[in-house]
């Protein structure tokens, strides 16, 4: 097949070796004093390697090469440890390859392989109707952990005021990338938009201890998408529970729907508990 792979001119190629630990594919080596692409089967062709060429020696050209196939690369890059696996994961979000990003995710998972705390961020939404691809580094949608603190006895420490339980951003499903580590053994709250705005406990009452999910099943246009994306996540990932939280007005049960949509997509059964917020903000 003809594609995008890396290219080295061995007249200017000095052979220093600045290119090689920015390969986490494991793609170029030193041989006889010059760096080499070893096989095509490990250049993803994305060319992290060229800015630290100091002579330009390594371009990005289009040829007749094998197919790029992440998952041998990861059997390789899972032998150096978490550290290379990290820089290939941070490598593959940067560039917005979310399909070979999630390739990798399944790999670790299909192999019981941890999951490094890394920078998911990268451009993982589908172009919008613009032409524009919302790009998962920008502050709003860059993937983050939040850590909360927690006494011995689990319960959070307490200042007299009430106190945000989120652990991770983003929240809109839209936003969410299905292979973030977050979601790893994670118990889930997947809410209707409204709910955190009528129910006053919901920081403390639905949301401790759980990874966040938001939707409006009556509003968002996507909704066959977030049935795929909420298949993804409980695919690429052990779930311990699910808690729907929706409001009692009728279009509020399609979050009910796509869920169940997604663990029938998804082959998965995983334990699902459903709460209804009253719009005087109670539980019914």
């Amino acid at each position: 097949m003809k594609r995008k792979i890396i290219n080295i001119d061995e007249d200017k190629c000095t052979g220093c070796g600045e290119c090689i630990p920015d390969c986490p594919e494991g793609a170029l080596q030193l041989i006889d004093g010059k760096a080499r692409l070893v096989s095509d089967l490990f250049c993803d062709g994305l060319g992290a390697c060229m800015g630290t060429c100091p002579e330009g020696a390594i371009t990005v050209i289009e040829r007749e090469a094998e197919p790029y196939n992440e998952k041998v690369v990861m059997a390789n890059i899972a032998r150096q440890g978490a550290g290379v696996i990290r820089a290939h994961l941070e490598h593959l979000a940067g560039h917005g390859e979310t399909e070979l990003y999630n390739q990798a995710i399944e790999y670790l998972l299909e192999n019981g392989l941890a999951i490094p705390d890394h920078n998911a961020g990268g451009c993982s939404q589908k172009p919008t109707k613009g032409g524009k691809i919302p790009c998962a580094t920008c502050p709003g949608t860059a993937a983050q952990t939040i850590v909360r603190d927690v006494h011995a006895s689990g319960e959070r420490a307490s200042s007299g005021d009430a106190q945000s339980e989120l652990r991770q951003w983003p929240v809109q499903l839209s936003l969410l990338n299905a292979s973030n580590p977050y979601f790893h053994n994670a118990a889930l709250l997947i809410a209707a938009d409204c709910v955190p705005f009528a129910y006053g406990g919901f920081h403390s009452d639905l949301l401790r201890g759980k990874i966040l999910v938001i939707f409006c099943p009556k509003l968002d246009a996507d909704i066959d998408g977030y049935v795929k994306k909420l298949a993804d996540i409980f695919s690429f990932h052990p779930i311990k529970s699910i808690t729907i939280a929706r409001m009692v007005v009728p279009c509020c049960g399609g979050v009910r729907r796509v869920v169940d949509r997604a663990l029938e997509m998804s082959g998965k059964t995983i334990p699902v508990t459903e709460i209804t917020i009253s719009l005087q903000g109670e539980v019914k």
